[in-house]
């Protein structure tokens, strides 16, 4: 089952993605988020209303990022063997971690399918980065890392739009990974039932039609279990919190020479069993 955040008329809601449109559950249920409809209770509940009449068409919506208003967006770097051989051969050693490398995002960094990831006024390196991202259902904190899948409500696309430059300014990554409009969340959340192992997933970036990276979860270091574990030891994991679990290689900045995102180009992430996330690019307006 697919579950989407969007706005139409004016109005925010979430709901059932079918082939032919959207089944809104916010009047349905009573519940105005889909933060909060799963933290009433396991998305599968949604099931019961999955048989009634599609609301609106797909084309009529505005999508939000999947979880608008999450509590924590966490993060983890460097978490594909992959990618950490095409780091070092950009001139950036890195050992492989022995713990989960983690950094936090903003909620304003966060942007939906069809909106646009912005180029900050400051830089021209902003880059791709194709992540699986996991939307924690059960709350929990000191997860066991065998319990850990019970603890999640499903599995959306994720663009960890990086810019560059700013990211190695220093060691500390996080004015890199914040500007403002630069995450693609979405377009939907895919319930955990029809994902019952998140490592055995094809994900890609393409770029204009062009495959950037082309991966697969299973070359993960760390695991979504193990993540999902070491992250709940530190912060109490809440439902609607998002975990982005890092990205293959094939990023722009690692290229010879660097390819980065340019004003007007189209941008997708593809993951298996999940879909495809689409964002053009622009400018961020002069002031």
């Amino acid at each position: 089952m697919k579950l989407a955040s969007y706005r139409i008329a004016e109005r925010s809601s979430y709901g059932i993605v079918k082939s032919d449109g959207v089944i809104d559950l916010a009047p349905r249920t009573g519940i105005a988020t889909l933060r909060g409809f799963l933290a009433a209770g396991p998305a599968t509940r949604a099931e019961r209303y999955a048989g009634a009449a599609v609301d609106v068409a797909l084309e009529a919506i505005e999508f939000l990022p999947v979880i608008p208003d999450p509590a924590h967006i966490v993060c983890v770097g460097i978490n594909y063997a992959s990618h950490i051989a095409e780091v070092a051969q950009a001139g950036i050693k890195r050992a492989t971690p022995e713990k989960p490398s983690i950094f936090l995002r903003c909620i304003d960094t966060l942007v939906a399918h069809r909106q646009p990831l912005l180029m900050p006024r400051v830089s021209q390196s902003l880059d791709y980065e194709a992540e699986l991202a996991v939307v924690i259902g059960v709350p929990g904190r000191y997860i066991a890392e065998d319990e850990a899948l019970a603890h999640v409500a499903g599995y959306t696309c994720f663009n960890d739009g990086s810019v560059r430059d700013w990211q190695f300014h220093t060691n500390n990554i996080t004015p890199g990974k914040n500007f403002p409009s630069t995450g693609a969340l979405g377009p939907w959340l895919v319930t955990a039932d029809e994902i019952p192992d998140p490592q055995r997933l094809a994900i890609r970036t393409r770029v204009n039609e062009r495959t950037m990276q082309d991966g697969n979860t299973a070359d993960m270091i760390f695991s979504v279990a193990r993540i999902i574990a070491y992250v709940s030891s530190f912060i109490p994991l809440a439902p609607g919190d998002i975990l982005a679990t890092g990205t293959p290689d094939g990023v722009g900045f690692s290229r010879k020479p660097p390819v980065f995102l340019a004003e007007g180009d189209r941008c997708v992430i593809e993951i298996e069993a999940i879909g495809s996330l689409t964002n053009e690019v622009r400018r961020e307006a002069a002031r």
